[in-house]
């Protein structure tokens, strides 16, 4: 919890007093449905909450703003965004029925009214958002195609619609196609810890 206050000074109470409940909530849930890998549930706001935060670095969801988070797991980036943003609207999704049972009981507990959550494959998903994000869940240009049709036009924010990705390690291969249309953030510039020493934040307008 200490972490993220390092990061972000400027939270209420109620924000201080979410992201502290994070810890409880992911330990109990985790116990009955394994979405984090048992030796990463004791550095949660390392991996977890703070590199989801990496985002926030890069954008500040503007009131209203629609995202959506593919392929959540348990609730990452989603969740923290959500916390951070509530004036912003989060629709949770994943292929996993259990990891959205996770998300909407994690997300209850906390008290989040801007968060929705759905099973299901983003290619079923219609809606159009001003974002998509997520943590690497695929190779990039195969995500670019299952999300380029859920980007609204018309944009809100300081970045134009499209995608934020986290993504870490060598994937510079597979960005090189868009040229232009790519922003990279590299998450050493926000975050000192060695655990973000290869994360990035891909921006890619669509």
């Amino acid at each position: 919890m200490e972490l993220i206050l390092k990061y972000f000074k400027n939270l209420t109470d109620k924000q201080k007093e979410q992201f502290a409940q994070l810890k409880d909530l992911y330990k109990e849930w985790n116990d009955k449905i394994n979405v984090i890998s048992r030796k990463d549930i004791d550095f949660l706001y390392l991996h977890h909450v703070l590199h989801s935060l990496a985002i926030a670095k890069v954008i500040q969801f503007q009131p209203g703003s629609t995202v959506l988070d593919v392929g959540t797991g348990g609730g990452f980036p989603g969740i923290p965004l959500a916390i951070l943003y509530p004036e912003s609207n989060f629709h949770l999704i994943d292929s996993i029925g259990k990891k959205i049972k996770v998300v909407n009981e994690v997300s209850h507990a906390l008290g989040l009214k801007n968060v929705t959550s759905e099973h299901t494959r983003v290619q079923e998903v219609k809606t159009k958002y001003d974002f998509i994000v997520s943590r690497a869940v695929t190779a990039f240009p195969a995500f670019v195609n299952m999300v380029k049709k859920n980007a609204k036009t018309k944009n809100i924010n300081a970045l134009p619609n499209g995608i934020i990705y986290i993504k870490g390690g060598n994937f510079e291969a597979e960005i090189k196609a868009y040229g232009k249309k790519i922003n990279l953030f590299d998450c050493t510039d926000f975050f000192t810890e060695d655990f973000f020493e290869t994360k990035k934040v891909v921006h890619m307008t669509l």
